[in-house]
């Protein structure tokens, strides 16, 4: 096996990788809008982080190699609508096949066109599908988020493993004949025995390993390069990224640039903070999600005082109501929507609240505010248990107060605004109420039951 192992790599470094499927620069720019380090985007995208992201897929989607097809023909809607990037499921074969989300990784190189663990396609497609969707969101300005899992593999056959005594499953032989794997390449081996955190019992990858590195980003023919330059994704989304080290996903983004968020499940602030810096990456603010549940399920919005993320590194922060993993903010969730797509950092929309669960013109009057009025530093005005006012202080543009009532009856509240005598109009429609600013930039805004305004200037 490790005779073989070094036969594929020595081909792959000497092999001029050659079959970019786009031109994708390897100019490092400074994004406006998400302060991330990325490769100059393909011709004609969004900047990624001046529209919100999709995430474009639940837990358990129809199986049957359909979901493709399924978000294909949604993308130019959501584009249209302000959409400016989609995160995808996890896109390469997994162990459970036909069947799998595709969490527990197989064949980093099989996108639905090798007959192994059960199936030639994936559960949502085959490659030829999963390539098409890919170059219909880029031919309406989207850029395409790969859900990247890299702390563990799954479907391996059993081996004697000398560092475990026994026989272990971490002998990985993919049809792709792409990144065979075996005992070295997990924990423990002859580098150390753990890392971070192992998850589920499926064997943990090490990545202190340079055959592993090599694989997962340093070659031209890696699984990031893979991705980037033959199937087209734009970006990652590392999921469990609390099992290793974020040396990993910052070293990965050196090598292959793209928007970068990591899935670090804790509501510490302090430890976000600390993980986005490290990985030089975004994170998605659990701290934030935790909350708004206490605001808007456990009815205190008071709780929107504490610290977030977005509050403590904007640039840095994803916002989220639900994921496929969440959906714990069941009460008033379209207040929590209006929040986050009020205030800072990249907002994300959860598949089935946008298509199934949630008034789907709200939602894109939301993210219409977002993209065109909710800019510039916060300044919160007013919190109590039932109401929350903030003020978004604009740049280059008018800025926005946002009003959010979650009492039973309407309310009514005077603020000092940015503006002295300005006529101001409610975006969302909810109040027809045009009020005029005080010279001392004063004004009385309401806000209806369970619900919420958004003010500015005409």
């Amino acid at each position: 096996m490790n005779k073989l192992k070094l036969v594929v790599l020595c081909v792959s470094v000497i092999f001029a990788y050659s079959c970019s499927k786009e031109d994708v620069s390897v100019e490092q720019v400074k994004d406006k809008s998400v302060n991330q380090t990325v490769s100059t985007q393909r011709a004609g995208l969004k900047p990624i982080g001046s529209g919100v992201m999709m995430q474009a897929f639940y837990w358990d989607v129809p199986a049957g190699g359909t979901w493709w097809n399924t978000v294909k023909v949604k993308v130019q809607d959501w584009s249209a609508a302000g959409i400016d990037a989609i995160w995808l499921p996890p896109a390469s074969k997994a162990q459970n096949g036909p069947f799998s989300m595709g969490y527990d990784p197989f064949d980093y190189y099989d996108f639905g066109e090798y007959d192994q663990m059960g199936s030639v396609e994936t559960r949502f497609g085959s490659k030829t599908e999963l390539v098409s969707l890919i170059d219909t969101a880029h031919q309406n300005g989207l850029s395409v988020i790969a859900d990247i899992v890299i702390n563990h593999n799954s479907g391996g056959d059993s081996e004697a493993n000398p560092y475990a005594g026994g026989n272990t499953w971490t002998e990985f032989n993919p049809l792709s004949g792409n990144f065979y794997r075996s005992a070295t390449d997990f924990h423990a081996n002859n580098v150390h025995s753990n890392d971070s955190g192992a998850f589920g019992g499926f064997p943990d990858l090490c990545h202190h390993q340079t055959y592993v590195q090599d694989w997962l980003w340093n070659n031209p023919n890696s699984v990031a390069k893979y991705y980037r330059d033959v199937i087209g994704f734009d970006g990652w989304r590392f999921d469990y990224v609390k099992g290793f080290e974020p040396w990993v996903v910052k070293a990965w983004n050196d090598e292959v640039g793209g928007f970068s968020v990591g899935e670090y499940w804790d509501s510490n602030v302090s430890t976000l903070d600390w993980w986005t810096g490290s990985a030089d990456a975004s994170a998605f603010d659990f701290a934030c999600y935790y909350k708004m549940k206490d605001a808007f399920v456990g009815n205190n919005l008071n709780a929107l005082n504490d610290n977030m993320l977005w509050k403590q590194n904007a640039s840095r922060a994803m916002t989220f109501v639900t994921n496929h993993d969440t959906d714990e903010i069941i009460n008033n969730k379209i207040l929590a929507y209006a929040y986050i797509l009020t205030h800072e950092g990249y907002p994300t929309i959860f598949y089935k609240d946008y298509e199934e669960w949630l008034n789907k013109e709200r939602l894109n009057n939301l993210i219409w505010i977002h993209n065109n009025l909710a800019s510039g530093s916060t300044s919160i005005l007013h919190v109590d248990n039932d109401e929350y006012i903030a003020k978004r202080n604009g740049d280059n543009s008018s800025g926005l107060i946002v009003y959010i009532n979650n009492s039973d009856v309407w309310q009514e509240k005077w603020v000092e605004t940015n503006w002295s005598s300005a006529t101001l109009k409610d975006y969302t429609g909810h109040s027809n109420w045009q009020p005029v600013t005080q010279s001392g930039k004063w004004v009385k805004i309401q806000a209806p039951p369970k619900s919420y305004t958004v003010w500015s200037t005409l």
